[in-house]
């Protein structure tokens, strides 16, 4: 635990000296300070109000902008290091391939996790000092949500960067996830029922294995119970498995496929050639 401690610490100190960590900050810390300027928790939009409003606005830009940049700033952190000769300088300390590669990912998680829940509490503390009622319920949850979004594109990240040695590949393969998860798969679900060619059960149900799916039907559950902004769709999720669960399935699904992941990319890490 020791050695994994300090693996982390070292990533973490790397990534305070790269220029992402500060552009990736920046850009939630930034939105957050955009919100304020713009008056957006004064405003209201489809009866959300207050830090409602805030927390809505601030979910539709974290599932865009979150998985990419863990993606590509993560995605290259054990290839870039065999590449640099880094990991045969490290692996010659009395330094576990476990406790390398769990230090590292535990070193990142800190730093694309930390931002984002750091600009999500600044701003619920600007709404409460507006004199806004602080949903405790939400702000859990949404956390929840964070957390699990987090963890899914960290330990795919880290599958791929174990998979090649190349980070230039690396990065070409993070994209192409990204923009599978965001739009392919929705586009082609979307041709699917509208030809009938799939049962509709069937389509949802795939659909709901997209970690940003799940995402987006979790976050829009918190703000809207009933999911009316989501079609008829919304009465298979919610007679299927009901708002509680729906909410479950959100938050742990996510950790339980990034989990997964990032036992896959132990197990290729420790099979491979390492160098």
């Amino acid at each position: 635990m020791k050695n994994i401690g300090l693996i982390a610490y070292l990533d973490i100190k790397e990534s305070l000296r790269a220029k992402w960590f500060y552009v990736y900050a920046f850009v939630f810390g930034g939105l957050m300070g955009l919100f304020f300027i713009s008056g957006i928790t004064d405003a209201v939009v489809m009866g959300f109000t207050g830090l409602s409003r805030l927390l809505l606005v601030f979910m539709q830009v974290t599932v865009i902008i979150l998985p990419i940049f863990i993606l590509i700033t993560t995605v290259k952190s054990i290839s870039a290091d065999r590449e640099s000769n880094v990991l045969e300088y490290m692996l010659s300390f009395p330094i576990s391939l476990k406790a390398y590669y769990w230090g590292k990912i535990l070193g990142r998680f800190m730093t694309v996790f930390l931002p984002v829940i750091i600009a999500l509490f600044i701003g619920v503390a600007w709404g409460l000092t507006k004199g806004g009622a602080l949903p405790w319920a939400m702000v859990f949850l949404y956390s929840g949500l964070i957390f699990s979004i987090c963890t899914v594109f960290l330990g795919i990240a880290f599958f791929i960067s174990t998979l090649v040695k190349s980070h230039d590949v690396a990065l070409g393969l993070s994209f192409t996830v990204w923009i599978l998860l965001l739009a392919f798969i929705d586009v082609a679900l979307i041709g699917l029922m509208m030809q009938n060619r799939v049962p509709d059960g069937v389509i949802i149900t795939i659909a709901m294995l997209n970690p940003l799916e799940a995402f987006r039907i979790g976050a829009i559950a918190l703000f809207d119970p009933e999911l009316t902004v989501i079609g008829p769709v919304a009465y298979y999720l919610l007679d299927t498995l009901g708002h509680t669960f729906l909410m479950v399935y959100a938050i742990l699904y996510p950790i339980v496929l990034g989990a997964i992941f990032a036992l896959l990319g132990y197990v290729s890490f420790r099979k491979r050639d390492l160098l």
